[in-house]
This record gives C-alpha cells, sequence and structure tokens, in this order.
C-alpha cells in the first residue's frame, strides 16, 4: 500500500505536513491506544487476577513504566519530526530497534486486520433474525444444546442399570438423588457458529484447509477500509477519528445502560470489580506480569506507532499534557468497558443457572461466543449485536491507522508469506519488552538523559528541577528495571502456545520462534553495519555509532536554536547530495562529448 502524505499550507513542516488541529492528533493517540484488546482481554484479566485487587498492579505499572514511556516516545518523535526508524539518528547503534518495531508492527497488523474480518463478518451475520447463533440450526451437530445434558442412572425391574434424560424423568413422574446425576459434555450454539460457520476450524496447523471466502472477503473490506482512511495520510485519518475513536464510547455507554437494568447484571459486577475480589492474588508474579504486559499492548509503547503519529505534530505542541490525557483515557476506558462486559456476563450466568466464572472467556471467547450468545438472549438482539459488532470494528480499524502508518511511512517494504496467528505462535511481549528496554537504554544511557529532558524543554518550555524528578526516576532507573524483570520472567516462564486445549505442533512454535528471530536480528545487524559504515579505528568507530549524526536535531532550522545550530540541516544535507549528484552528470556528459 502506498500512502500518500498531502501537506496542507498551514502547515509548518512543508516537507511532512503536520496534523490539522491538536485535537486530531489526541483523538488519533486515543483511537490507536483504546482498541480490542481494552474490550475483551481486560475485564478477564482483572477478574482472573484478583478483581479490584487487580487495579492496583494495574495502577502501578501504569505510574511506572507505561505513562513514562509513553510521554518519552511522543517526546521523541515529536522532536525530530522523523519515524520509527528514522528517529534513530540520535543513537545509530540503535538503529535496528526502529527496524524491529516497523516488522513487529507489520505483523500485528496482519492479524489485527483478521480480527477486523471477523467483526465485519459478525456484523453482516446480526442482520438476520433469531440471531444465527441464538440456537442450535442446520449447521450444528448433535454436541449442540443450548442446555447442559443430565442423565439419571436408575436400576430397571431386572436389576440392570439404565440411563434415563430429563425428559423420561418428568414423563414418570420420577426423581433423581443428586449422587445419580450424570452430566454429558456440550457445546452451545454460538461455540459451534464459531468454529463451524464463521472459521470452519480445521484440526490444527498440520490441516491448512480451504479458502473461506466469506471470511477472504470481509478482510479484503477491512484492507480496503483502512487503504481508504489513510489515502491522504494524516489529513484524512485525522478525519475519520472523529468518529471511530468517538463512537465505541457511545456504544458502551449504550450497551452498559441496558447490561446494568438485566437480572443477574450485579453478581457479574461484582464477580469483576467487586466483594469477589482477592486481594492474595497481589503475591502472585504472574498478576503483575498480566498488569504491566496489558499496560504496554493497551497504550501501544514500543511499537512505533506512537513515534510515527507524534512526528506529525508542531514543533511545540505540549506533548506533555498529550500524553497524561490519552494514558488516562485508555486506562479508564479498559475499566468502564469491564463493566458493560460483566454486566451482561452476569446475565447470561442468571439464565444458565450457572456461576459468572464459567461464562467469563478471554479474547475470541469473549467476543465472538460468550457475548454474542449473551445478546441473543436479549429482546431485540440483532440491534444490540450490530451496535456491539459495529463497536468492534471502528475500535480495531483506528488502532490499524497507526501501525499502518508505522510501516509505511518509514519506506519499508515487508512481504508476508506466513499469516499465523501472532498472538498464540510468536510472543510477541517478548519482542515488545525487550525494544523497551533497548528504546530506554539507548535513549536515557547512550543519548543522554539530560540532554533528552533539555530537548523536550526546547518543545513545551522550561521546567523546574521538581518537575523532572519523578520522569528521571522512572526514566533512569524505575522503568528499566521493571521492564528488564518483566522480560527475564516472560521467558522463564514460556509455556507451548494453543488454541484453546489444541497445542500447536512442535514445527509451529519453532516457525514462531523463527519469526520472532527475523524481527530482533535486525538489531545486531545494523549496530554492524553502522559500525563498518563508520571511520577511524575502532574506538573513535564506537564513539561515532553512539553518538547522533551530523543532521540530527529538530526537523526544520527555525527551532534548532543555539543547541543545534551548528547541526546540519536535512535540506542541506540532501541539496547537497543533489548537488553531487548534477555535478556527476555533468562531467559525464561532457566526457561522452570529448570521446
Amino acid at each position: 500500500m502506498i500512502i500518500i502524505f498531502h501537506v496542507g499550507t498551514t502547515d509548518e513542516n512543508l516537507d511532512r505536513g503536520n496534523w490539522s488541529s491538536n485535537t486530531d492528533y489526541l483523538l488519533s493517540l486515543i483511537g490507536y491506544a483504546v482498541g480490542l484488546g481494552n474490550v475483551w482481554r481486560f475485564p478477564y484479566l482483572a477478574y482472573k487476577n484478583g478483581g479490584g485487587a487487580f487495579l492496583i498492579p494495574y495502577t502501578i505499572m501504569l505510574a511506572f513504566a507505561g505513562l513514562p514511556l509513553f510521554f518519552l516516545e511522543c517526546s521523541f518523535g515529536q522532536f525530530a519530526s522523523l519515524g520509527p526508524v528514522s528517529v534513530w539518528k540520535a543513537v545509530p547503534i540503535m538503529q535496528g530497534v526502529g527496524v524491529t518495531m516497523v516488522l513487529v508492527s507489520t505483523l500485528v497488523a496482519i492479524y489485527y486486520n483478521c480480527i477486523i474480518g471477523y467483526s465485519i463478518y459478525y456484523l453482516f451475520a446480526s442482520f438476520q433474525f433469531p440471531l444465527p447463533w441464538s440456537d442450535c440450526f442446520e449447521w450444528s451437530d448433535e454436541n449442540c444444546s443450548t442446555q447442559p445434558k443430565e442423565y439419571c442412572n436408575i436400576t430397571s425391574a431386572n436389576g440392570s442399570f439404565v440411563l434415563v434424560n430429563s425428559t423420561w424423568l418428568n414423563d414418570n413422574n420420577a426423581t433423581c438423588e443428586g449422587s445419580n446425576i450424570f452430566s454429558i459434555s456440550v457445546q452451545r450454539p454460538s461455540e459451534q457458529y464459531w468454529d463451524k460457520v464463521a472459521l470452519r476450524r480445521s484440526s490444527g496447523l498440520d490441516e491448512s484447509g480451504g479458502v473461506i471466502w466469506h471470511l477472504a472477503l470481509c478482510l479484503l473490506l477491512a484492507w480496503i477500509i483502512v487503504g481508504a482512511a489513510l489515502f491522504k495520510g494524516i489529513k484524512s485519518s485525522g478525519k475519520v477519528v472523529y468518529f471511530t475513536a468517538i463512537f465505541p464510547y457511545v456504544v458502551l455507554i449504550i450497551l452498559l445502560i441496558r447490561g446494568v437494568t438485566l437480572e443477574g447484571a450485579r453478581e457479574g459486577i461484582e464477580y469483576y470489580i467487586g466483594t469477589h475480589s482477592d486481594i492474595s492474588k497481589l503475591s502472585d508474579a504472574e498478576v503483575w506480569k498480566d498488569a504491566a504486559t496489558q499496560i504496554f499492548f493497551s497504550l501501544g509503547t514500543a511499537w512505533g506507532g506512537l513515534v510515527a503519529l507524534s512526528s506529525y505534530n508542531k514543533f511545540n505542541n505540549n506533548c506533555y499534557s498529550d500524553a497524561i490525557v490519552v494514558c488516562v483515557t485508555n486506562c479508564a476506558t479498559s475499566v468502564f468497558a469491564g463493566f458493560v462486559i460483566f454486566s451482561v456476563l452476569g446475565h447470561i450466568a442468571y439464565i444458565s443457572h450457572k456461576p459468572v466464572s464459567e461464562v467469563a472467556q478471554s479474547g475470541f471467547g469473549l467476543v465472538f461466543i460468550a457475548y454474542p450468545e449473551a445478546l441473543s438472549k436479549l429482546p431485540i438482539s440483532p440491534l444490540w449485536s450490530i451496535l456491539f459488532f459495529f463497536m468492534l470494528l471502528t475500535l480495531g480499524i483506528d488502532s490499524q491507522f497507526a501501525t499502518i502508518e508505522c510501516g509505511c511511512m518509514t519506506g519499508q517494504s515487508v512481504c508476508l508469506f506466513v499469516c499465523l496467528s501472532i498472538r498464540n505462535v510468536v510472543s510477541t511481549s517478548l519482542i515488545h519488552h525487550g525494544s523497551a528496554v533497548l528504546e530506554l537504554v539507548g535513549i536515557i544511557y547512550i543519548y543522554g538523559g539530560n540532554r533528552f529532558i533539555e530537548d523536550i524543554e526546547m518543545m513545551i518550555g522550561k521546567k523546574n528541577c521538581y518537575f523532572w524528578l519523578w520522569w528521571r526516576a522512572c526514566w533512569f532507573f524505575i522503568s528499566p528495571c521493571l521492564l528488564t524483570i518483566i522480560l527475564v520472567w516472560s521467558l522463564v516462564t514460556f509455556s507451548a502456545p494453543s488454541y484453546g486445549p489444541v497445542l500447536y505442533p512442535v514445527w509451529g512454535t519453532v516457525l514462531g520462534w523463527f519469526i520472532l528471530a527475523f524481527c530482533i536480528i535486525w538489531i545486531p545487524i545494523f549496530a554492524v553495519f553502522n559500525f563498518a559504515k563508520a571511520k577511524g579505528g575502532i574506538l573513535e568507530r564506537f564513539r561515532q555509532i553512539c553518538s547522533p549524526t551530523p543532521d540530527w536535531g529538530p526537523y526544520l532550522e527555525c527551532h534548532r536554536g543555539e543547541r543545534y545550530k551548528n547541526q546540519e540541516s536535512l535540506q542541506r544535507i540532501q541539496q547537497s547530495k543533489q548537488n553531487e549528484n548534477d555535478l556527476s552528470i555533468v562531467y559525464a556528459n561532457d566526457l561522452i562529448t570529448k570521446l
């Protein structure tokens, strides 16, 4: 896909363009940060990890790691007005980190658009009454049932044991002792619809299956929507997000109002963040890892998207206040979405005579099985289903904008012929946390934390020393330590990926590790390449690749001030190269004429 960035007449950066307004940028950041994970991952993580108690590690991870890194990336991109690869002119030895971010964003974009395609399919399927997953229709098998199948073991007249169902018991006015009741495992209609109709899921990676045309066309439509929104770059996507970033909140409010009026809603909310909260869960290291992973995935740090979006800001934009607003909005949305989800799950648990723990799921199971089933039980169920899946579509689309821009704006062209479930096969959290650690090391320890703070003050104005106490503590020590601990813990506790109860084959896991290696191998490759390209002895070369390039600094000369007045501007370097090329052409033509 080729993205054309149209420059407006009011832009201060006539080469790259700027956001039409700060609102465009803020909504784009919110749209990028607030995505599917806020709806399908956070509520379940909170429930699983102690309910309300989970908010403690979640808030701590936001304050000590998520917010500091978010502010750092927004400032980094805005200061240089460069994308996630070119911005590493500040620290050439770390340029491979930017490439890794682009590659991971590309992989995730492929995976993420598949989910958007699923949402589009379910959106179209919702225009039916009754909803196609509300009961066991012709596509189901004998294991499908809306009610649990229970049998009673009774003794017949001849002394043998016989299993009878509830219908027989009712017809014969008989009862069954609890010890003689046997339950047979069944699949709910929504679960079979997801597997048999929507996905037509094969038995595993070993069985590829054919092309599922309804999903292929929905995926094509998803890419067309993204391409249309990004056709004019930030000038078009900045306007689209006025709808895609705001509409999900309208739907969430509507669904919450409907959800809390349902019977059993209170019990669902109690499981989510109420009296069922378990403070003892805080002693479990896995809870803290889940909180950190959710914060980083949700905010979109260390993916390159924040740098890409912020690079189109005007130089003196207050990126500090923007970072605070977006981070608080994102985390508040996650908590709010939990009330929406669990109020409805509480209702389905109530009418199914089950505990909430048996209907609560995460990921695909929540948004394509459990929640659609709950909506199918409501009056005017197609309306609620349409609203819900259209909300998922808008949540996914605006998150996809920045992910795609991250890859396209750097000039990287990545062709991928293997599309696996990145969530299951490649543990992207390993690359994610690793990139975040290297990003902090590169900017704070190699480029210089104090120097970076002075760069930020060139944009947002001089601040007193007390203002920077928190950020210095996080950037220099707390955030790198937290991220390193989580990275090591993720490696130590890594387990073979699976899809539900189905384990991936060994070759699938190995392929996942190869994809992971392909992403991170560029970090040492670019370090070695830049070292070889430098001039002088070993120490001199090392010094060069750990120092900013001659053209590093604010993109426009009018913003360079005294600190960067001697730096070469990018425009002058490009003009110098063009002049050299012109002279070479003239010399060559002159030589040919003489011959």
